[in-house]
């Protein structure tokens, strides 16, 4: 037994690392591309002040110290190291250290949270207990964020902040990338032709690169990953050649020592050329932001074998080449087709131009991801979200953003230009995201991880110096292309704070007008007006109490559904919710009302079902609770607290195998189908339907009779259809409001509202199955 035994975890130890090495391959091409093609821009961003007529290898040296010890520091200390630890369930990115505090601090913004979501089983990436083991500095810490709103709103603006810079990101970064891959034209043909091909060429591929966005990445993904390998090997061993044949001692660079004679030569040229040493960093937050399609084991494996010493190599060759030149070439520039062999330019030029389509497509994806994460969160207008893949979940493709992103990235690349204002625009946009990480991991630090505020001061102040001397390096050069991150993310800062001041107001005002428990128990079980067949769902953002516009709707149509459903889906602060805690499922007044009251829950990655699997889970869910729960829902809820604290978790249909199924059969196979074991709720027979749908029940527990008729109600109306009511509401600031306020909710928010898509798109519901109920709030 013992020798199986053994046999057996060995064949377990070489799968499990055949997947760790297979995810790490596959993540050459997912997460490295931006990173692997910064050799392509950096040392040209960087020799582009009057450092470039120095006849010494000093400045050359001291530049080398900074790229290697930046990249050894930021991408392998820092994220490698540190950050990827903080992954949130899995999930990285800056809303992932976001909704990390917000679940552990308890400042979310979202305003319909719940106790019941704290109970969801990924709410906590620990033990709950862990929060009261927290020092005393950590709880005062934390009792701190909760009580004061300003705080929370800072943190706010501060994760958004990084977000609007990393959508920046995914402006500039094709376009300097692409640029820079075909800027290898120029040695070609003359100077005086190149300047008229490389910005038609660059424009033709960012154009083929955003059409072709709608097909989805895994159609040709399979090619990121061989494609990125074959670049960095291609750089590598150019880095070698260059190393053995021009300057043997340029490891000598590697020095820290270079770097302090380098800022002492240059001073304030040297300084101001930081802001292109940045850039051999650029992608490094891909480490963390794709870290849901990965694990952290692949993606150190991937970075600290392959990609860190490539890129070491290839910084050293271009170092090497440089040194025994001097910038005495004829292109009087140093790019880096200059260091590669002259035969070599075209077979490497094409590779380069394949790596930076990867590398775009890369920071493409991502800015999709977490737009999607900020409309989940109820921080970015409602858009239209269309996955490309079955099998995974993070392609998406958005089409307003991706047609906006093409727009904004010809209009850099065509405005620009130069390699060297690019580079100062990504530039700020990389460092600003990464100080944002910084802050934001200090608190996790202390919040989250339950470690010593020394800790975390220390991890600010050695990492936060670094990226403040780059952040001021970039920051210098704000008239010379670093102003269109700023302009960027300005706009979309706004746009987004904006839109989430008026979700925050608009449920503000439908707690405050929502309609008594009292005023529905006096309509009596017909609620006053005739109960037509069918099932309603009114969509509603309460997850308590009445919404107003069921009350607004009585009052102009007598006429409802002999079943009724207040529909609540909501986004929880985690990346993803399992499937048999996505419904609490609960029921408004007595039984004879037919009234329920469901909250569906989703976490800001999950994909939401199409409307007619939506629609069976939903069914089945209601069904479940009446046939589980009827006997704990006796007694009228006349408190609204009482009637939320007695609503049941819900799994769906896939998650009860032995619980009610849920099956619908067309009418001409009724007769085809067996009996089953089981007892089986039906319908009565009718001539009109053109399907039936049936309960099977399993045998115990028993049911009572009461709940029998109820299921039996229920398929009646899910036989009639089922009608979704939504409202469309129009928001309008009070007589009296402030002039800030007036502008943000009558302009702002009113303009984002119908310039984006429907509640239907959120839904997935059919337009011929929907009712639009329009009112004006006066918030």
């Amino acid at each position: 037994m013992d020798l199986e035994s053994s046999i057996f975890q060995d064949r377990v130890k070489k799968e499990s690392w055949k997947t760790i090495l297979t995810l790490a391959f596959q993540s050459l091409g997912v997460v490295y591309g931006d990173l692997s093609t910064s050799p392509l821009y950096v040392y040209k961003s960087t020799f582009a002040e009057d450092i470039t007529h120095s006849e010494t290898n000093e400045e050359i040296y001291g530049v080398l110290s900074f790229v290697f010890w930046t990249i050894t520091l930021i991408p392998l200390l820092k994220y490698v190291f540190i950050v990827l630890k903080a992954d949130d369930n899995g999930e990285g990115g800056t809303f992932a250290l976001y909704s990390l505090l917000c679940r552990h601090a308890r400042v979310s913004s979202l305003p319909n949270c719940q106790v019941a979501d704290e109970e969801l089983s990924d709410y906590y990436k620990k033990d709950k207990t862990a929060l009261e083991t927290n020092s005393s500095i950590g709880s005062r810490l934390r009792s701190t964020l909760e009580k004061h709103r300003v705080l929370q709103r800072s943190l706010l603006v501060l994760a958004l902040i990084g977000t609007c810079m990393v959508i920046g990101d995914g402006v500039l970064t094709p376009a300097i990338s692409v640029f820079s891959a075909v800027s290898g034209l120029e040695l070609s043909m003359s100077r005086e032709h190149h300047k008229y091909v490389e910005v038609p060429v660059a424009c033709i591929i960012l154009i083929c690169l955003f059409a072709l966005q709608h097909y989805g990445t895994h159609r040709v993904g399979f090619l990121f990953a061989p494609v990125v390998l074959t670049w960095l090997l291609c750089i590598s061993a150019i880095g070698i050649y260059n190393i053995f044949k021009w300057n043997r001692h340029v490891y000598r660079a590697l020095s820290p020592y270079y770097m302090y004679i380098f800022i002492k030569k240059t001073q304030r040229e040297g300084w101001m050329s930081l802001g292109g040493i940045l850039l051999c960093i650029t992608g490094s937050e891909a480490m963390f932001a794709d870290l849901g399609h990965f694990s952290q084991l692949s993606i150190k494996i991937a970075f600290t074998f392959i990609v860190y010493p490539s890129l070491i190599l290839a910084y050293m060759g271009q170092a090497a080449y440089l040194s025994a030149h001097h910038f005495n070439d004829k292109y009087n520039q140093v790019g880096f087709y200059v260091s590669v062999p002259e035969k070599l330019r075209w077979p490497v030029l094409i590779i380069a131009i394949l790596a930076a389509v990867v590398g775009s497509q890369a920071i493409i994806t991502g800015t999709f991801s977490i737009i999607k994460q900020c409309s989940a969160l109820g921080c970015f207008p409602r858009v239209k979200i269309v996955h490309t893949s079955s099998k995974i979940h993070g392609q998406i493709y958005i089409p307003e953003i991706n047609w906006i992103l093409m727009v904004l990235c010809l209009a850099v690349t065509i405005g620009f230009r130069d390699t060297r204002r690019m580079g100062n625009a990504s530039g700020l946009a990389v460092i600003t995201v990464m100080l944002v990480t910084t802050c934001l991991m200090s608190l996790v630090i202390v919040l989250c991880w339950h470690r010593s505020v020394f800790i975390a001061i220390c991890f600010v102040f050695f990492f936060g110096t670094i990226e403040a001397l780059y952040f001021s390096a970039s920051l210098i050069k704000f008239l010379e292309g670093a102003w269109v991150p700023v302009a960027l993310s300005l706009i979309f800062l706004i746009a987004m704070h904006v839109w989430h001041y008026g979700t925050i107001k608009k449920y503000e005002y439908e707690i405050q007008n929502k309609v008594s428990i009292n005023w529905l128990l006096s309509l009596g079980p017909s609620l006053g007006i005739v109960r037509v067949r069918g099932i309603g769902l009114i969509h509603t953002e309460l997850v308590s109490g009445i919404p107003a516009i069921f009350s607004h709707f009585v009052t102009n149509i007598p006429a409802f559904h002999q079943v009724l459903v207040f529909l609540c889906i909501k986004s929880v602060p985690i990346p993803h919710v399992r499937p048999e805690e996505r419904f609490l499922v609960g029921q408004i007044g007595p039984k004879e009302y037919r009234l329920f009251r469901c909250i569906v829950r989703y976490g800001y990655r999950d994909v939401h079902k199409d409307d007619m699997q939506f629609e069976n889970d939903l069914i089945h869910s209601i069904a479940e609770f009446i046939r589980s729960g009827s006997k704990a829902f006796n007694a009228i809820s006349e408190d609204l607290s009482t009637e939320e604290d007695k609503m049941t978790v819900v799994g769906t249909h896939c998650t009860h195998s032995d619980g009610i199924q849920l099956c619908e059969d067309s009418v001409d196979n009724i007769e085809s189908v067996g009996t089953s074991e089981a007892v089986e709720i039906m319908s009565p027979p009718s001539s009109q339907r053109k399907k039936r749908v049936r309960f099977v029940v399993p045998e115990s527990p028993q049911m009572e009779t009461g709940a029998k008729e109820e299921l039996q109600e229920l398929m009646e109306a899910r036989e009639a259809g089922i009608a979704y009511i939504l409202g469309n509401t129009y928001m309008r600031a009070k007589k009296g409001s402030s002039i800030t306020k007036r502008i943000a909710i009558d302009y702002g928010y009113e303009f984002l509202r119908r310039n984006s898509r429907t509640p239907t798109y959120a839904l997935s519901v059919p337009q011929a199955s929907t009712l639009e109920v329009g009112m004006v709030y006066n918030v």
